[in-house]
C-alpha cells in the first residue's frame, strides 16, 4: 500500500516539534518558539474568518484582549483555573464576536473591516478606562501559574507544549470543519455571496458562525498569553497587535492552513531578527507584505497551491489532448 509523503512530513515535523525543547537548551530560544505558536494561533484563527468566509476583520485584537482580561479577572479575584478558563474566555469572546456580529454582518468589504476596526478601540478604551473592573493603565500583575496534575507550569518548555497542543487541536478542528457542510458553505459564500444564496446557502447565520469560531480561538490564545505573561495590560492589544497578526495572515497566504503557520513563523522571526529596531516593527511588516504583494500576491503558502493548481490543470489538459489523439486514431 502506497504511503502518502504528506503524511510522511507531517510526521517528521511533529516528532521535531516534540524534540524541539530537548534540541533548544537556550532559554531563550525556547520563549521565541513559544510566542511563534501564540502567533501561529492567533493567525489561524483570524484566517478562519478572513480566509475562508471573506469577510476582512481588522480589529482581531479585540476578541484577543477579551480572552486575555477574561482568564485574568477570573484567576486573580475568583481563583479559577487555567484549564477551565481556556475554553471559558473562548466562548466569552464568542459572546462578543456574536454580540457584534449580529448587527454588522450584512457589512461587507470595507465597511466590516472599519467596524471591527472601530469595535477593537472600544474595547481597548474599556479596558483602560474601567479601572475597577481592569486596573486601567496599571494592568492585571500576578496571573499564576497554572498547575497539571500538582505539578506548576511556569518553564518556557513547559508553556511550549500546552500551545502545541491548543495549536494541533486547532488546525485538527478547522480541517473538520472546512471538509463539513459548515466548512463548505464559507467557501461559497466567498467565492460568490449571491450564488451561494441563490443556492440555499444562508449565508448571514453561517457567516455569525464563521466570525464565532475565529473569535473562540484568539479568546483561547489571550487566556495563554495571560497565564504565559503573569501580567497583561491595554498596551499589549493595541491595534498594531491586530495588523500584526493581519499580516502574518497575508504574507502567508490566507484561505490555506499552512500560510498562516508560515506567515506567523516568518515574520516573528524576523522582527526577533530586528529586535534592535522594534520601533519599526510594523514598516517591516508592511514592507513584507508589500514585496509579497508584488511576488506571490497569494502568500508564500498560497502560491505553491496555486502552482499545483496550475499544474494539474497542465497535466488534465495533457491527458485530455493524449485522450482526444486515441479517439481520432480510433476513427481513423
Amino acid at each position: 500500500m502506497a504511503t502518502n509523503p504528506r503524511i510522511i512530513l507531517f510526521a517528521i515535523l511533529g516528532v521535531f516539534l516534540l524534540l524541539l525543547p530537548l534540541l533548544l537548551s537556550n532559554d531563550y530560544f525556547m520563549r521565541v518558539a513559544t510566542v511563534i505558536l501564540l502567533y501561529v494561533l492567533l493567525a489561524s484563527s483570524l484566517n478562519v474568518i478572513n480566509g475562508y468566509s471573506g469577510q476582512f476583520n481588522i480589529g482581531h485584537a479585540a476578541f484577543y484582549c477579551i480572552g486575555a482580561y477574561t482568564a485574568a479577572i477570573l484567576s486573580t479575584r475568583y481563583g479559577f483555573s487555567f484549564w477551565v478558563l481556556l475554553p471559558l474566555s473562548g466562548l466569552v469572546s464568542a459572546l462578543f464576536s456574536c454580540l457584534l456580529g449580529i448587527p454588522t454582518l450584512r457589512l461587507r468589504g470595507i465597511y466590516f473591516a472599519m467596524t471591527t476596526l472601530g469595535f477593537s478601540e472600544i474595547i481597548r478604551l474599556s479596558v483602560l478606562n474601567w479601572t475597577s473592573l481592569t486596573r486601567g493603565p496599571m494592568g492585571i500583575p500576578g496571573i499564576p501559574f497554572p498547575n497539571l496534575f500538582g505539578m506548576e507550569l511556569r518553564s518556557n518548555a513547559h508553556f511550549y507544549y500546552v500551545i502545541l497542543g491548543i495549536v494541533a487541536l486547532m488546525l485538527l478542528v478547522t480541517q473538520r470543519v472546512l471538509n463539513s457542510r459548515i466548512g463548505r458553505a464559507w467557501i461559497a459564500i466567498r467565492e460568490d455571496q449571491a450564488a451561494a444564496r441563490a443556492m440555499g446557502v444562508e449565508a448571514f447565520k453561517y457567516k455569525l458562525i464563521n466570525l464565532m469560531l475565529g473569535a473562540f480561538w484568539a479568546g483561547v490564545a489571550g487566556c495563554f498569553y495571560a497565564f504565559f505573561a503573569s501580567y497583561i495590560s491595554a498596551d499589549s492589544f493595541t491595534l498594531d497587535e491586530g495588523f500584526s497578526i493581519l499580516a502574518m495572515v497575508l504574507v502567508g497566504g490566507q484561505g490555506t492552513l499552512l500560510g498562516p503557520v508560515i506567515g506567523a513563523t516568518f515574520l516573528t522571526l524576523l522582527s526577533e531578527f530586528f529586535r534592535g529596531i522594534a520601533q519599526y516593527r510594523l514598516v517591516i511588516f508592511g514592507i513584507a507584505i508589500l514585496l509579497t504583494v508584488y511576488l506571490r500576491p497569494q502568500g508564500i503558502a498560497g502560491s505553491s497551491m496555486l502552482f499545483r493548481r496550475y499544474r494539474e490543470t497542465e497535466e488534465s489538459g495533457i491527458e485530455v489532448e493524449i485522450e482526444e489523439v486515441e479517439l481520432d486514431a480510433t476513427h481513423t
